[in-house]
């Protein structure tokens, strides 16, 4: 007869396992966030991501059936961070909002600039990046409307104004990342003064106006 003490090491067994697959999962999400930031989609193959990481590659297809689920969880991982790095307090004036908001945006691309590059590059011809980067765009221009419209609808012109001032932001970001002759206030002031004046070109509330 099995003693109750050997029963419970069999019972306790599986959650040491899980905390073991859980630290593995996360550590080849920092890999693979490093790999694919680094090299092309088309440069990475499984057996290539497996060397590089260390691992046999049926063990990497045992944590991620393909390739193209190691990318998107590694982007999702991603855009996860880049969310709680921008998150505001929403007690604050929409205006001090953006420029905290935009200010922590600038920073994470500065600490990051060759893998911004690369990822921003990939997007024209991998459609996993460029679906990732376009929700996070969407979900960006509503928190930024969600601030200036609570609890209502935002206007189409304020809505087009700030969707077209987020792929501005992109462009600029990256002609800052690759000659960085301006200093990172001196890019948050430009672009905050550009979303401004499309602001109020939308007829934006009146918050926004006497912000500017």
């Amino acid at each position: 007869m099995v003693s109750k003490p050997l029963e419970s090491l069999r019972v306790s067994r599986p959650a040491y396992t899980r905390l073991d697959v859980d630290e593995r999962r996360r550590q080849l999400l920092e890999r693979g966030a490093e790999l694919f930031t680094s090299y092309s989609y088309e440069e990475l193959s499984m057996s290539r991501i497996a060397r590089e990481v260390g691992i046999s590659k049926a063990l990497l297809y045992h944590y991620f059936p393909s390739k193209q689920a190691y990318f998107e969880e590694t982007l999702n991982t991603w855009a996860e961070q880049l969310r709680e790095r921008t998150e505001t307090d929403p007690e604050l004036p929409p205006v001090e909002q953006l420029t905290s908001s935009l200010d922590a945006f600038l920073s994470l691309i500065e600490e990051n600039a060759t893998a911004y590059r690369n990822l921003m590059r990939s997007a024209a011809g991998v459609a996993e990046i460029r679906n990732l980067i376009e929700e996070v765009r969407r979900k960006t221009a509503q928190r930024i409307l969600e601030g200036l419209y609570p609890g209502k609808e935002a206007p189409p012109k304020a809505r087009t104004a700030v969707s077209g001032w987020l792929w501005f932001m992109d462009g600029a970001c990256l002609n800052w990342v690759e000659h960085r002759d301006i200093e990172r206030g001196e890019v948050r002031d430009l672009l905050l003064g550009v979303l401004m004046g499309s602001l109020i070109a939308a007829d934006a509330p009146p918050e926004i106006a006497q912000a500017s």
